[in-house]
């Protein structure tokens, strides 16, 4: 799989974008279905309209058959679940969803993250992250070496292949963020 790395837009945003075969209903699975989501990123229903929190838990130890140790200060992350609660922003079938991450960074503001679906010509579907309100320069490097980990995890299951473990694909990446955010 051919890496594709996310960019630095500005000081508080990060993008990414990955093409995934289509159709598009099948992506959006992968974006609203629990059961689906928790194959590479979290599980939690979603909820109905923008403005409604719901909880998202993260299982690092579930994406793949394939196991490694988490790297160092990450062992809880992988041995038990993971939850945060988010706030949706926008929920528009099957081309855009959005919502808060994480705990805030300042009062009462949060990171939030918007994915959208475009189709190709070739009937793939381009998604696009992507992650703002960032408070700085830390953060967004480790945002960045989590999202790219787990888009890879969806790249794999999109494409119908198993996926390796997801701290192999985070080692691979361990600090190429610090030297592109030059």
């Amino acid at each position: 799989m051919k890496e594709e790395f996310g960019i630095r837009v500005d000081d508080t945003t990060v993008r990414f974008e990955r093409l995934l075969p289509g159709p598009i209903e099948k992506v959006w699975a992968y974006l609203v279905d629990s059961d689906k989501r928790a194959e590479w990123f979290t599980s939690g229903a979603m909820p109905a309209k923008p403005g409604e929190s719901f909880e998202m838990t993260f299982h690092h130890a579930d994406y793949s058959p394939h196991k490694s140790p988490p790297p160092p200060g990450y062992e809880n992350v992988d041995r038990e679940p993971q939850k945060m609660t988010s706030t949706l922003l926008a929920l528009e079938p099957p081309h855009r969803l959005a919502f808060t991450f994480g705990k805030p960074i300042a009062d009462n503001q949060y990171t939030e993250v918007d994915i959208r679906l475009t189709p190709q010509p070739d009937g793939k579907i381009k998604l696009t992250l992507t992650h703002s309100k960032l408070p700085d320069r830390k953060y967004a490097l480790n945002i960045s070496g989590g999202w790219h980990s787990h888009l890879a995890m969806l790249q794999h299951k999109a494409e119908g292949k198993v996926p390796p473990s997801i701290w192999d694909v985070w080692r691979q990446v361990d600090g190429v963020y610090d030297k592109r955010y030059d």
